[in-house]
């Protein structure tokens, strides 16, 4: 079985993550191109969401266990003043990432700090911040490469454990399913495969054995299947992607149903 990905490797994939998204925002011929994976906002918008959340979530792991957001963080990613000349903003970019790397370093794996997840399947530790803010940059590195005109997969590390991420950070919920309980298979094409159940306890996840990772099959059919690369996955999790572009098996109308269904704890 394998393992998540150790809290030295998280901060080092952040880090490269986001050095992969400054190489992207200075090499768009304009910090005006719209972002067509974020139709509303431009690359400089996508360049204040990333570096603002960085931000954001170093003053969250600053400080500790707490039931919110430390006083007045929220007002100042609202407030932010980013610089919009282009050499500025890359500098302002990477300051802002080593605030997180900072503050996570300083935090160690195991401190508990707020979340807006629940606490079902990722705690709430500046581990599970760490794990979120690789696939936070990863998928915003994407975005920002798509609006520069090359985009690139997501590194396999980065993409598999993002599968997985993505399925216990943002789908786990103690909140009843209101449907007729259903299965999700996800199938990698790196080899390996999970397994979201929902249902009137709610929504979790496991990791399907390696057999069924390898041959995409199981005895106990899920409702439905999706298959492509670790990448493709993510990508379609994060609503980058139809799901017509990977192979589904089974009910395809599941996927429309998980799509649009907004759980309250």
């Amino acid at each position: 079985m394998e393992k998540n990905l150790e809290f030295p490797e998280l901060l080092r994939l952040v880090d490269e993550r986001s050095t992969a998204f400054r190489a992207a925002v200075a090499a768009a011929p304009t910090l005006d191109a719209q972002v067509p994976t974020c139709p509303e906002w431009t690359l400089f918008d996508l360049a204040k969401h990333l570096g603002g959340g960085d931000r954001f979530w170093a003053a969250i792991v600053s400080a500790g266990p707490a039931d919110a957001p430390p006083e007045g963080a929220a007002a100042a990613r609202a407030a932010l003043v980013v610089p919009r000349e282009r050499d500025a903003l890359l500098a302002w970019l990477a300051a802002s990432t080593e605030l997180l790397l900072s503050a996570l370093r300083g935090a160690g794996p195991d401190t508990g700090c707020w979340a807006w997840w629940s606490a079902l399947q990722t705690p709430r530790t500046s581990g599970g911040v760490a794990r979120h803010r690789v696939q936070e940059s990863a998928v915003h590195t994407y975005d920002a490469q798509l609006a520069s005109g090359a985009p690139q997969p997501l590194p396999a590390a980065v993409a598999l454990d993002g599968v997985e991420e993505f399925l216990f950070t943002c789908v786990a919920t103690p909140a009843a399913w209101p449907h007729k309980p259903a299965t999700f298979d996800f199938h990698a094409a790196e080899g390996r495969s999970w397994r979201l159940t929902v249902d009137g306890d709610g929504a979790r996840s496991t990791r399907l054995p390696a057999p069924t990772a390898a041959t995409g099959e199981d005895s106990d059919a899920a409702g439905v299947s999706v298959r492509g690369t670790a990448s493709e996955l993510v990508i379609y999790l994060y609503d980058r992607i139809p799901a017509e572009s990977l192979h589904v098996d089974g009910d395809a109308g599941l996927l429309d149903l998980l799509r649009a269904w907004e759980p309250e704890e």
